[in-house]
């Protein structure tokens, strides 16, 4: 009988491990930009600090030369929603929500027209838009207080709604046309065969591709609606309809300046820009290049 002489199978298996490449250290350049990139960062960042500990202050204690307060007061944040500035807050939510809504209606089509068309004037439109962008409210401010008189229109928010889309809307068209010329027409051609219109291939290629440059747009316009005081300031009378930059001014007084109440208020109007800002900011960086690489 024959003996079977074969090894057995081994019933063992050794893995294979990679071997680990030893971690690289940071160049001195990279070391240098990172380390001035936070020093620029602390130096943006602290007048808001100061603010916000300034808002938490005590009123005799508002001179202290120490950095942090001996007491903190949270009062002063609550006492803003009974000193009648929540209204103020909701005007300049629906001034800068409306001015931003009423942009990119109008934006939209404009730039897309001009990116998709080569029209006669096409170049003189573009640069038209552009210089009118070099103009400022402060400059007009006569001018448009005169026309919103005769109009009927003064202390009204439609006014601060108009006059905002009016100086925000060339940014947005220039921003959203060089967007719209980056996105290759042969992606719209391909939405024409497969039976989608000029507003299907708008609405279902186009416009998705361009969210950055619309959300670029979108926040530039929101946050200089947001902020503006001058035209605000000249075009209403009653406080009602004073947005929130301008009734803060209420509480600088001739004789002395309510600071811990200011700050306060400085901090809650700062917060809702901050969280929109920090739920899209990934979409501006993408939405400010467009166009910067072929």
């Amino acid at each position: 009988m024959a003996v079977n002489t074969a090894r057995p199978a081994a019933t063992t298996s050794h893995q294979h491990v990679r071997p680990v490449a030893p971690r690289r250290m940071p160049r001195l350049k990279t070391v240098f930009v990172a380390a001035a990139a936070y020093v620029i960062a602390l130096i943006f960042l602290f007048p808001y600090v100061v603010m916000l500990l300034t808002s938490l202050r005590a009123q005799d204690s508002l001179r202290e030369v120490t950095f942090w307060p001996k007491e903190w007061v949270w009062s002063n944040l609550a006492n803003f929603w009974t000193s009648g500035l929540a209204g103020n807050l909701w005007v300049t939510l629906k001034v800068a929500g409306g001015s931003t809504v009423l942009v990119l209606l109008v934006a939209l089509p404009a730039a897309y027209y001009s990116a998709r068309h080569d029209f006669r004037g096409r170049t003189a439109f573009l640069i038209l838009v552009l210089i009118t962008q070099m103009f400022q409210p402060t400059a007009m401010l006569v001018g448009i207080y005169r026309e919103f008189y005769q109009f009927g229109l003064v202390d009204s928010v439609w006014s601060l709604i108009l006059v905002n889309a009016g100086f925000n809307l060339a940014f947005a068209v220039w921003i959203l046309n060089a967007y719209f010329a980056s996105i290759p027409r042969e992606l719209e051609e391909a939405a024409f065969i497969d039976g989608n219109g000029r507003f299907g291939a708008l609405f279902r290629i186009t416009l998705p591709l361009a969210m950055p440059g619309v959300i670029t747009a979108l926040i530039f316009t929101f946050i200089a609606a947001w902020n503006e005081f001058v035209v605000a300031l000249t075009l209403t009378t009653t406080p009602e309809n004073q947005p929130l930059t301008v009734a803060l001014n209420s509480f600088i007084g001739q004789y002395q300046v309510d600071w811990q109440n200011l700050f306060a208020g400085s901090v809650i109007a700062t917060i809702p820009v901050i969280i929109l800002f920090a739920l899209i900011e990934r979409k501006v960086v993408g939405g400010l290049t467009a166009g910067s690489i072929k």
